[in-house]
C-alpha cells in the first residue's frame, strides 16, 4: 500500500481576505476597547469594571492590578498616574501593539520577524521573575515597596 501525502488546496479569494481581515478588524475591536477605557474611569465611584479577582480574594494585589486605571490615567495624557497604578502600562501597551502589528505584517504577506537569540531567555525568565517579584514587591507595606500598589 502506498503512502501519498494529502493534497493542500490553493488559498482562495475567500481564505486570503479573511487571513487578512480578522487582524483589522481586531485591531479595531482593540482601538474600540480602549475608547471604552478611556472614556468611562475605572476607579470612579460607581464604575462597572469588575474588580480584580486575585484582590477580591486575598487582598493582595497582582503584578496586573491597576492595568485598567493605569490605561485610562495614559489615554487621558496622565502618564505620571498611569505609571503610578502600575509600572507595566507602558510595557504592556507596547507588548500589545507591537504583537497585533506583527500579526498584521504576517496576514499581509511580510515576513515575520525573528528576534535575536539573546531575547529568548530574557522573556522566559527574566520577564517571568521580574513580574513575581514586583507582585511580592509591591504588597509590602512599607516604605518605599508602598508606593508600587495601586
Amino acid at each position: 500500500m502506498e503512502v501519498t501525502a494529502p493534497e493542500v488546496a490553493a488559498p482562495t479569494v475567500s481564505s486570503t481576505f479573511v487571513r487578512k481581515a480578522v487582524p483589522l478588524l481586531c485591531g479595531g475591536a482593540m482601538a474600540g476597547a480602549a475608547l471604552v477605557v478611556a472614556l468611562n474611569d475605572p476607579s470612579a465611584d460607581g464604575s462597572w469594571y469588575p474588580p480584580c479577582a486575585f484582590h477580591a480574594a486575598t487582598g493582595l494585589w497582582c503584578p496586573g492590578c491597576g492595568l485598567t486605571r493605569g490605561f485610562h490615567q495614559l489615554f487621558n495624557g496622565n502618564i505620571g498616574a498611569a505609571l503610578g497604578y502600575n509600572v507595566f502600562v507602558p510595557l504592556v501597551l507596547v507588548a500589545v501593539a507591537g504583537s497585533w502589528w506583527g500579526w498584521v505584517r504576517v496576514s499581509w504577506g511580510r515576513a515575520e520577524r525573528v528576534w535575536p537569540a539573546w531575547t529568548r531567555p530574557w522573556v522566559s525568565t527574566v520577564l517571568p521573575l521580574t513580574l513575581l517579584a514586583y507582585g511580592v514587591l509591591r504588597n509590602i507595606p512599607a516604605a518605599p515597596f508602598d508606593a508600587l500598589a495601586p
